[in-house]
């Protein structure tokens, strides 16, 4: 069966009916907020160059709201590593470890929490899981109790801090090369 099509010609350009000034037609657009509506659907993925940062009481919460648990963190590793080789913790002993530790974790998290969004951010903290994760590793299974007591409770506490902070497709796999690591070479996670 044959269908016949219509073939339409091509007319010539109509005038329009009302002609309008081309700034009343930006003015009538930007009061409906076309332009607006448009620019509010964009894709989730997008991101604008004119993002504003957030204020520095803002970013100071949220490093306190990190800082505070990865402290309490550090104050208990430090404590049971020392009940594992059967060492008194005084709380003199803890509170100057404290002292020492807690200024340089408090920067650390600052900034490392104000660039996260940042993929050389994210780099650093990909590369200083990879090294953190498996030196700890190593300092349980072949290190003294000495150097145990003393760098363990620091490195546990960096290595969960990159881990929470990396995006979760960089954490994952900062997570399963060092246990093929630590399965490659025999190390064990708990002695």
């Amino acid at each position: 069966m044959a269908r016949n099509r219509q073939t339409t010609q091509a007319t010539p350009a109509q005038k329009p009916l009302v002609e309008i000034p081309e700034d009343e037609q930006w003015r009538l657009i930007q009061e409906a907020g076309v332009l607006r509506k448009i620019s509010d659907t964009r894709k989730p993925g997008e991101t604008t160059d004119n993002v504003e940062p957030l204020p520095l009481a803002e970013e100071i919460f949220n490093a306190v709201v990190l800082i505070m648990p990865f402290t309490f963190f550090l104050i208990m590793m430090d404590i049971l590593i020392h009940q594992q080789y059967a060492q008194r913790s005084t709380v003199s002993d803890v509170a100057q470890r404290l002292l020492t530790n807690f200024p340089i974790l408090s920067i650390f998290v600052f900034y490392t929490t104000r660039h996260k969004a940042n993929p050389r951010m994210q780099l650093a903290l990909f590369l200083l899981s990879l090294g953190v994760g498996p030196r700890m590793i190593w300092l349980i299974n072949r290190g003294s109790w000495l150097v145990n007591i003393r760098q363990c409770p620091q490195f546990a506490t960096i290595w969960l801090y990159t881990v929470v902070q990396l995006n979760l497709n960089w954490a994952a796999l900062s997570l399963v090369m060092i246990g093929a690591w630590t399965w490659f070479t025999g190390m064990k996670l708990m002695v």
